[in-house]
């Protein structure tokens, strides 16, 4: 019997990879994407791959999904090699911004955050668990369904209700909302295009562990990088969230006015993220951690992971 096997990625250990093999790669139908120094790179055929169920090509294929020991992802580490490290990140296929959101850890922590891999069941010790931006198994079906239901989802879910602080941006924050830890859905953008460009937000509470730097009402530049980032709920659950504080960020013009202008995805109540009812659980569209550093044009995002680094010190 043939059956269609896991929709991921195929992997090509390159060792100088230049722009004529890049597009002979990208001609073949392949996303390419550059992991972090001495990683492999990865590519995703837009095909699937129709396989025996026991074969060894389907064995071959579930191989592939696996991370290079080389990246730096962790498997099976011992809690008590993990008792110092402050953060974990998971990775799925598909994720992009792993790389920007550990340097801004790194910088506001000085510690080496751990890169957990999607089908690990088993998650170390961390403080904070962090879902990365990206294009998790290529925002097929519905951005972020898919990585929802992902092995370390279970744990993650676990953990947050235990209270452990759980960040989801852009596409972190599609599936958090995809796996219950949010209300709402993540929509496509009012104008039906991908946005990439520095917006203003406007920070609705400072009572939370990664807004307590800042101040309500301050107003703060960083990017975003969305083709779904236009926020939608029910009425009651817009008015929950605004009746409870839960309201993080606000989309906003320079002056912190809120107007059609500056929310041009769409997002209801120019909401752009929200917190769980305990508090621990964040989702927001824009890359705070893309404004951590003078070269990228806005330190605006250092308050951001200065106050993780804080809390969870």
């Amino acid at each position: 019997m043939r059956s269609s096997i896991e929709y991921g990625l195929a992997r090509a250990r390159i060792a100088s990879v230049g722009p004529v093999v890049t597009a002979a790669l990208e001609t073949l139908g392949a996303r390419v994407s550059i992991a972090p120094a001495g990683a492999a790179f990865y590519m995703k055929p837009l095909v699937n791959a129709i396989a025996p169920r026991h074969s060894s090509r389907s064995r071959r294929a579930a191989a592939a999904l696996e991370p290079p020991g080389s990246a730096g992802y962790v498997k099976g580490v011992s809690r008590e090699a993990v008792r110092f490290m402050q953060a974990a990140i998971i990775l799925f296929p598909g994720s992009n911004r792993e790389q920007d959101v550990h340097d801004a850890l790194k910088r506001a922590t000085g510690k080496e955050p751990l890169r957990i891999w999607h089908r690990d069941s088993d998650l170390p010790k961390a403080d904070l668990i962090v879902i990365p931006g990206g294009f998790s198994y290529g925002d097929y079906l519905r951005c972020g369904a898919m990585a929802a239901h992902s092995p370390i989802m279970r744990e993650v879910k676990a953990r947050a209700e235990t209270g452990t602080p759980v960040l989801g941006i852009c596409n972190g924050f599609q599936i958090v909302t995809e796996a219950g830890l949010l209300p709402g859905v993540l929509l496509t953008n009012k104008t039906l295009r991908f946005h990439c460009k520095d917006v203003h937000l406007r920070v609705e509470t400072s009572q939370s562990v990664y807004t307590r730097r800042y101040n309500a009402g301050q107003v703060i530049r960083v990017p975003v990088a969305h083709h779904d980032g236009n926020y939608f709920a029910d009425p009651d659950t817009l008015d929950r969230l605004e009746g409870e504080g839960r309201v993080a960020f606000r989309y906003c013009s320079a002056d912190g006015e809120i107007d059609d202008a500056s929310n041009a995805n769409g997002s209801a109540r120019a909401i752009a993220g929200i917190l769980n009812a305990k508090r621990n659980v964040l989702g927001l569209m824009p890359h705070p951690e893309d404004a951590t550093d003078p070269l990228l044009g806005s330190t605006d995002g250092q308050g951001f992971f200065a106050a993780l680094a804080e809390a969870l010190a």
